[in-house]
């Protein structure tokens, strides 16, 4: 099997927009394959959407250079226009024309596309073809104003799709929408880049939408990439406590190892698997998801159950151990529990993590 081709290339870049202040990106390297999408997690001011209008062209480097399909478009010193760069992008708040209809939004982009140039007869095929990839066929002579948020914003991706670009960016597209919307739209945005072929970068907050979309995750914080890879990488075998907690909302259980054993408030565990001890550690942090917590049971047990909520397709408790620290469990729908009563828990050794 041939190596993936690389269509873009972000070369150990920074950017800091005030002296004094700790810088928005910090020598951030990353590579995005052909045909891939890769989502940019991370919480609000991680730095995400900074790389994104670095890439776009939107802002200037301080130091670093960032590569699209083998030709530079930005270094400190010289930056590509980013009408030049043929790239793509999907904004938060779609950016229609409110005067232009469906079909007229998306020709615009071509017409006014400076790195390519298309013949009246290519714009129109070109236009039609986008807008039956998004699903928007029929609804051509429509205005903004007349189509619900999420056909808006599959207008805004036909457009960005329409002038082929090498690569396409979308800015949290999907967080103005309601839930229901959000869930369809999600893998219709999934299917159309995938269909098309489109190499994509996809910025989002949300854990459950980068998990579900993408082909690998760049998780950020604070400037600094934390961890980059598959979707079941990332949330199986985080690599930092910040991994762990942002993206599987884990319990970190703190842990002593004597006479062979890991000691917790929780109980013992061998130490096998995940939970080997080559380093000898004395002190460690336990990683415990909360769909891998069993409850039973036991009115002489110290953990109790301080809350319940119903989510529909599962219960959500939260626990409270002797020592005050919560833990929360996800149980399924059949395993209904009073608040009040005495728990114990049971944890599978080989799903418990070290961190």
């Amino acid at each position: 099997m041939s190596d993936p081709t690389i269509v873009l290339k972000i070369n150990q870049i920074s950017k800091q927009f005030d002296r004094n202040s700790p810088p928005a990106l910090n020598q951030v390297s990353l590579e995005l394959q052909e045909g891939e999408i890769l989502g940019l997690l991370g919480p609000s001011g991680c730095g995400k959407t900074t790389l994104l209008r670095l890439i776009a062209g939107f802002e200037t480097l301080n130091s670093g250079s960032i590569e699209l399909s083998g030709e530079s478009i930005a270094t400190s010193d010289k930056s590509v226009a980013p009408e030049h760069r043929n790239i793509g992008m999907v904004f938060q708040d779609y950016a229609l024309f409110p005067h232009l209809t469906i079909a007229q939004n998306i020709a615009f982009g071509l017409q006014k596309t400076s790195r390519k140039r298309f013949a009246p007869a290519q714009i129109q095929a070109l236009t039609q073809e986008s807008i039956h990839r998004v699903g928007l066929s029929g609804l051509e002579s429509r205005y903004p104003h007349e189509l619900s948020g999420g056909q808006q914003q599959r207008v805004a991706l036909a457009r960005a799709l329409a002038p082929q670009p090498a690569i396409i960016l979308l800015d949290e597209p999907l967080s103005n929408l309601d839930i229901q919307v959000r869930l369809r739209l999600r893998q219709e945005i999934r299917s159309i880049l995938k269909t098309a072929g489109t190499s994509a970068i996809f910025v989002t907050h949300d854990q459950e939408e980068a998990l579900s979309m993408c082909d690998r995750i760049a998780v950020m914080n604070q400037g600094n990439l934390e961890q980059v890879g598959t979707p079941e990488s990332i949330y199986q075998t985080p690599t930092s406590r910040f991994v762990a907690d942002f993206v599987t909302q884990a319990n970190f259980i703190e842990a002593t190892f004597r006479s062979g054993v890991w000691h917790t408030e929780i109980g013992e565990f061998e130490p096998i698997g995940t939970l080997e001890n080559p380093d000898k550690k004395s002190q460690a942090t336990l990683m415990i998801r909360q769909e891998d917590v069993q409850i039973k049971v036991d009115d002489r047990s110290n953990i109790i159950i301080r809350d319940r909520q119903f989510l529909g397709r599962e219960y959500y408790y939260e626990l409270v151990l002797k020592s005050g620290q919560k833990i929360l469990v996800t149980c399924p729908i059949g395993e209904k529990y009073a608040i009040g009563i005495g728990v114990t828990i049971e944890i599978d050794t080989n799903r418990i993590i070290t961190i």
